[in-house]
Parts: C-alpha cells; structure tokens; sequence
C-alpha cells in the first residue's frame, strides 16, 4: 500500500511476531516489537505509533490490561489478535479501547487489509454515503446544513471547521471534542462514528452500514456482516455514551432505532 507511518506489534509468539513485523514492514511501515505487555506499553509511549496489533494472550499483563494503559496517552488504532474462541474476550478488547480484531489463524494479506482500512478510513460527510442498509439516502451537503433536523455546522472561512448539537461540539479540524465546555477523550473509532452520525441529523444510520464503513465495505451491498462486528459497533457506540456521559433510555445525543441503528437525537429546546 505504500504507507507510511509507525506501527507497534506485541505478541509474545516469536514466529507470529515476525511474520506480523515483516508484513507491516513490507507495507512501507516502519515497525516496532515487543514480546510482553510490560515492554509493548513502554514501545507505544517511546515510538507513538499510528496502528498498534495486540495480542490478548500475553505472559505478563493481557492484552485487555495493555489496551488500558495505552489508551491512557494514546489514541493509535488498535488492533487486537485472539486465538480465544469466545466472544467475551473480543467484547472486551474493544470495550476498553480497541477498534478491531483478527481471530488466530489469521492470513498476513487480511490482517494487511485491516491496518489499510483504519490508516486509510475517511473522514467527513463522505463515510457513509451509498452504504447499504440506511433507512433513508445520505442528504447532500446543501440540504443537511439548511436542513431544521441537521446538527449546527460552525463555520471557518469557506469549510466547516465543527459540529455543535446540544451542548456537544466536534472540532473536525482538531479531532477535539467538548461536551459544554468539557474536553472528553475519544479514542478514533469513536470520535469518527460520533462524526458520521451528527453529520447525519436525524438520519438512521444503520449497524450494519457502520459495520461496513469500519472495514471499508461500504459499497459492497450484498456483503455479509458478521455478529461479532455488529456487535463491535454496539460496545463502541456504548464506549462512546459512557464517556460522553450520555443516557440510552433518554438521549441527549446518540439515540438508537431499535431493530435498525443510531441516529443523532433531537435537539433540545434550550438549544
């Protein structure tokens, strides 16, 4: 893919470990290891990398406990690699902060295809547009701005430098987000998913359609979504009302459409 950029492998297998360093390596990365969770925590604060592969079955502290510790100075992707058969352990992976996995015995092309995908996802009003599965067609972006349901679009010289919808405000530039005047930290996945679905308004946005766009298969309309990545995106969507202090019954932000997906919630009347 010809990319570029800092990657960090810890897996405590030396053959996996290799053959994961010489993939991401060949790929134009310039790559890190680390054989146990101790040394992998300090290789990400030494090299701050942009994509980190994780190991879940570690000798010292489990992957689960290094996710932990990374995403306390770090927002690098993280994926995770699990030879665990059940789904508890991948739930609980991205529940403290990973954004995607690979279940052992993985091919060294698909584990390539899922680091592209998040080095490459894109941003801004283009994530979702023709992925199947929305109730309704993505709004232009003329019609979303002038749009009564749509968020309030902050405008910097001739693009849109934010979003605001009740008291939340996204700084697409900064990648910061503020709930009324306070910073809360988002790992990637959250902050771009938050961004789709206010940039959407009131449109659903389907979980299988945020499933697809998370491994770049938005247009593959026929294509199967597994349960566990639609589940994937239900821990991040929840991650992602913890931390912004938000409430599934009563909303403030993110309501979801049972049966279907999420959609930003209706404003309030003080705002």
């Amino acid at each position: 893919m010809g990319a570029s950029g800092v990657a960090v492998v810890i897996e405590d297998d030396d053959d996996i470990r290799e053959v994961v360093h010489a993939v991401l390596e060949a790929s134009g990365l310039e790559v890190y290891a680390a054989g146990n969770g101790i040394d992998g925590v300090d290789a990400v604060r030494r090299h701050n990398p942009d994509v980190i592969t994780l190991d879940l079955g570690l000798p010292d502290i489990d992957g689960i406990e290094v996710t932990r510790r990374v995403r306390e100075f770090s927002d690098a992707y993280i994926i995770m690699l699990t030879a665990r058969a059940r789904e508890v352990d991948t739930l609980q992976g991205l529940s403290v902060g990973a954004d995607d996995f690979v279940t052992k015995p993985f091919r060294p092309r698909e584990l390539l295809a899922r680091v592209e995908t998040l080095l490459r996802r894109p941003r801004g009003s283009k994530l979702l547009s023709g992925s199947a599965g929305s109730t309704t067609a993505e709004l232009p972006p003329a019609q979303a701005l002038n749009s009564p349901t749509a968020p309030t679009t902050v405008i910097s010289g001739a693009e849109p430098s934010g979003l605001e919808h009740n008291g939340l405000f996204l700084d697409v530039a900064t990648r910061t987000t503020r709930v009324d005047n306070e910073e809360v930290q988002l790992t990637r996945t959250e902050f771009d998913l938050l961004q789709a679905l206010m940039e959407a308004g009131r449109v659903v946005r389907s979980t299988t359609g945020l499933a697809r766009w998370l491994h770049a298969r938005e247009y593959e309309t026929g294509g199967y979504v597994s349960e566990s990545e639609e589940r994937a995106i239900q821990v991040h969507i929840a991650n992602l009302r913890r931390k912004l202090g938000d409430s599934a019954q009563s909303p403030r932000w993110v309501e979801t459409v049972r049966g279907v997906g999420y959609r930003l919630a209706a404003k309030t009347s003080e705002n």
